[in-house]
């Protein structure tokens, strides 16, 4: 790997995929992203799961879309993401917005 590889690897931001929990706060939504990592003595497989707050400036999301996410930098105390892009509405979402 040369060193202009590093530094552009470096540069790129951090995203994530998670399923929206939460749109009750104004522009702001709450989503939940799954991980799994091995337990590093016994070997077992864990599942960890983590809540973020992201900043969705158009409030298009619903409870349940899935969602890409990027790091940024902090808008509040605990609000450090952005939506990129929804990448599957929700059934129900999707039924309420063409009734």
């Amino acid at each position: 790997m040369t060193e202009a590889q590093k530094t552009e690897s470096a540069k790129s931001p951090h995203t994530v995929v998670g399923h929206v929990i939460s749109t009750k706060m104004a522009k702001t939504i709450v989503v939940s992203v799954d991980r799994q990592y091995i337990h590093p003595k016994y070997g077992k497989r864990l599942k960890r799961t983590t809540n973020l707050h992201a900043h969705d400036e158009n409030r298009e999301c619903a409870v349940g879309d899935r969602v890409e996410i990027q790091e940024c930098r902090r808008l509040s105390a605990t609000k450090h993401w952005k939506l990129l892009k929804v990448l599957i509405k929700a059934p129900v979402a999707a039924a309420e917005a063409n009734a």
